[in-house]
């Protein structure tokens, strides 16, 4: 006799020496090569949180006097930044405030955001879960290897640690409406404002205890009163990590309305923005196989979200990318690493397409062997795109680049003193040099950048090289570029080659 009802499996018996290895793995991809380009080729964001926690540390004003990003993970790297100081000194790197350097304190940043990375995968596991341990293992073990967020891991930066607390709010209202009590819903919203307390678009985790409240029959003191708390605990938890929203409002509201306008009417490319994005999770994360097996989970959630069983976790997994995604999708502003929150539910719904979507072969009666190796393939299919594009990307990263070279030339060659323009942050120099670091060189001519007293231009093919691969498609910015490469004295030129990747850089001198 066929069995007609749909059976989800259901194994709950954990392996700790799987979890263990997907962990290992997870924190060998983070922490390979962490320490790669500091102090001169950070992340073009990552001076904003660290060099603002030495401010910070240096004036003992928790004033951040920056509003782009909220404050909680400013704070952090300011407990970081102390503890480090404290082991410099105590190991005689330094004997006052004064004498540390910016670059001594990035490794040490970048380990929390790492750490943070691994602690997510545990996260992601312990909401796998909710379906069954061969669920959980796969969905940790698919972000462990996931490029994208393996990559973010690195640096001083807002998205993993975004990822983490959305991550928690998603297991949190989990455990909530598990217990239908008020206390776990409270949690869950506190878990949603720090969420917002690390990025501004955070708040979109506020959905998830809201929704596992909505859902969750019966709930006592009422559904109302348990949402009008899980809002007020988002709040307080929000407001205790970024206080200064409203101790400095002014600055504030300008700055938020600035980032409006930005996110409004920034550059995109030719694509919609939707297209962008999936093609930045095709690419940069998930791969085909995985990324088909999303959709797969996805319109697996979406009919056990409408017939049961397990409709709340379904429609937590299912709700949030969607809406998180759509939210994206109106911006104009467009970075792959921006869709880092939603790949720990895309990485759940890649596993119950695997494993629960399997389990429906079961109604056919087709034995167990053939359903476990068809698993296994999956899960093969699944996990090994993504991996192998995770260990070369960190490969390149440990590996000298054209960055590194352009590094050194200009230190042993460009003497100190001199005032140098550069493109798209590539590097930062000492400050022995007068630097300014610039998106393009084109929006100036030669003439005002000789007016300005620039001694040296360095150009980088990630800026001009959209013009160069297409002049017949962008002449006035071909133009504009040759102008000025005709105009100054090219003395070093430093290209990409199968040994040396990264960008091409051209090093002009300005002629008086």
């Amino acid at each position: 006799m066929v069995d007609r009802e749909w059976r989800e499996a259901s194994d709950l018996r954990s392996s700790r020496l799987a979890l263990a290895a997907v962990l290992i793995a997870a924190a060998v991809l983070r922490f390979w090569a962490l320490g790669r380009g500091i102090p001169y080729a950070v992340q073009v964001d990552e001076p904003e949180i660290v060099e603002r926690a030495l401010n910070m540390m240096r004036s003992g004003s928790l004033h951040p006097h920056f509003f782009d990003y909220p404050g909680l993970y400013i704070y952090l790297q300011l407990v970081v930044a102390t503890f480090r100081f404290m082991a410099g000194a105590m190991s005689g790197e330094w004997s006052a405030l004064g004498e540390a350097m910016g670059g001594s304190f990035y490794l040490w940043g970048r380990a929390v955001t790492a750490a943070i990375g691994v602690a997510t995968v545990l996260l992601v596991y312990q909401a796998g879960m909710r379906w069954g341990a061969r669920h959980a293992l796969l969905a940790a073990g698919l972000l462990a290897v996931l490029p994208l967020h393996v990559r973010s891991s690195h640096y001083v930066l807002t998205d993993t640690p975004l990822t983490f607390f959305v991550t928690l709010a998603l297991v949190l209202s989990l455990a909530a409406h598990e217990r239908g009590t008020l206390a776990g819903f409270v949690w869950a919203g506190a878990a949603a404002g720090l969420a917002a307390a690390t990025k501004y678009n955070g708040v979109v985790a506020l959905m998830l205890p809201l929704l596992a409240c909505w859902m969750t029959v019966p709930l006592r003191p009422g559904r109302l009163k348990v949402a009008l708390a899980t809002i007020a605990a988002s709040g307080v938890s929000f407001l205790a990590f970024a206080p200064y929203t409203v101790l400095a409002l002014p600055e504030f509201l300008d700055t938020f309305a600035r980032l409006a306008r930005e996110y409004r009417v920034g550059r995109v490319g030719d694509d919609p923005v939707w297209l962008l994005y999936l093609k930045y999770l095709l690419r940069h994360a998930f791969q085909w196989p995985a990324l088909l097996l999303a959709f797969g989970g996805l319109g697996l959630g979406i009919v056990r979200l409408v017939r049961g069983p397990g409709r709340v976790r379904w429609a937590l997994v299912v709700a949030f990318p969607l809406v998180y995604f759509w939210m994206l999708s109106t911006q104009r502003i467009v970075f792959a690493r921006y869709l880092l929150p939603i790949t720990p539910s895309l990485c759940l719904l890649v596993a119950t397409a695997v494993v629960s979507g399997v389990s429906l072969l079961r109604r056919y009666e087709i034995p167990r062997a053939p359903r476990t190796a068809l698993i296994a393939g999956l899960t093969i299919a699944a996990l090994l795109p993504p991996a192998l594009l995770a260990v070369r990307s960190d490969r390149d990263l440990a590996r000298t680049n054209t960055v590194d070279l352009a590094y050194a030339w200009i230190i042993q060659n460009v003497p100190t003193g001199a005032y140098v323009v550069l493109e798209q942050h590539a590097m930062r120099l000492p400050n022995s040099y007068r630097s300014l670091n610039v998106s393009q060189l084109r929006p100036k001519d030669y003439a005002q950048w000789r007016s300005e007293g620039a001694d040296y231009l360095v150009a980088s093919s990630d800026s001009y090289g959209f013009a160069f691969s297409e002049p017949h498609k962008y002449q006035r910015e071909y133009a504009e570029y040759m102008r000025i490469f005709g105009q100054s004295l090219e003395i070093k030129r430093i290209s990409p080659s199968p040994d040396v990747p990264g960008a091409e850089f051209r090093i002009f001198k300005v002629v008086p």
